[in-house]
């Protein structure tokens, strides 16, 4: 599997809680995760920022890759989120996300001790953490949340590492997009956010892992076909419709929002972990307003 060149649509999925107890409801997510499949995503990733990942245990993102290679069907990709605070924890969370399954690890920076990392103290932690993981990774700019944005410098340095092989840049930054594209040639380029999906794929990167197809996961598949095959105004058109759900409702209203708009389609998107608060009345009325349209 992971011979083949990582690119197309991944669903950063959500993290399905029962609304009674708050456990990982395993069930849901496998129905989730088959659906998605079958609106023609080309992966799925699990544990990331729309999966609620830092307010997950260890033993919860085992289960939730483990549930998802069980559900997976042939061809397509999983990546798990595997960041953590040191890079210790990073590791071995790594290595239990290739023991459940994993074909690929998304590593977001240590944000805690944001101000305290230097650009080589960053550079030896990914280095350190390909080292030591037995499945590749990519690297995951993610600034609103870890508040550490990641300069295309360090991609350079990080580039001649056999074990390295993408990004995702959630950033939504077009010039930073463009400039990772160049930073990093050889590697796999994603976009996380789903309004420059058609941005992303006029700089030549490989792809979106972007929220918004958690709930309009066909849309965003033609999008990325109707561009390779050369239909741009196709495209384009799918690109309007896009942006708005994303900046509404992922922009905005974050995992809850996403999960309200998944059970607007049908999906079970279901309560968020807190300290995260559940959506306004009016807020979920919005959402499905939006999805409806």
């Amino acid at each position: 599997m992971t011979e083949q060149r990582l690119g197309g649509v991944l669903a950063p999925i959500t993290t399905p809680f029962d609304g009674v107890t708050g456990d990982l409801s395993p069930v849901h997510h496998k129905r989730n995760v088959s659906r998605l499949l079958a609106d023609g995503l080309d992966g799925i990733v699990v544990a990331g920022s729309t999966g609620e990942a830092p307010l997950l245990t260890p033993d919860e993102q085992r289960r939730l890759v483990a549930r998802t290679r069980e559900a997976l069907t042939d061809g397509k990709w999983l990546l798990a989120g595997t960041g953590a605070e040191s890079t210790r924890q990073t590791v071995a969370l790594t290595r239990a996300a290739a023991e459940m399954g994993a074909h690929a690890a998304l590593v977001r920076p240590p944000g805690y001790f944001a101000a305290a990392c230097s650009p080589a103290s960053l550079a030896g932690h990914f280095r350190a953490v390909a080292d030591a993981s037995p499945i590749p990774i990519l690297v995951y700019n993610v600034p609103k949340y870890t508040h550490l944005a990641l300069a295309p410098g360090l991609l350079q340095q990080l580039v001649g590492h056999p074990n390295i092989v993408g990004v995702k840049d959630s950033s939504g930054d077009v010039k930073t997009l463009a400039a990772y594209r160049e930073a990093a040639p050889q590697w796999a380029v994603f976009v996380g956010s789903g309004s420059l999906l058609y941005a992303a794929l006029e700089l030549g990167c490989d792809g979106g892992m972007v929220a918004v197809a958690c709930y309009m996961a066909r849309r965003c598949v033609e999008l990325v076909v109707a561009f390779r095959a050369g239909d741009r105004a196709t495209a384009g058109a799918l690109q309007e419709k896009l942006g708005p759900l994303d900046k509404e409702i992922v922009g905005k209203l974050g995992p809850a929002g996403v999960k309200a708009a998944m059970d607007a389609v049908g999906l079970y998107g279901g309560p968020v972990r807190p300290p995260l608060a559940p959506l306004s009345a009016a807020d979920q009325k919005r959402v499905a307003k939006l999805v409806a349209a």
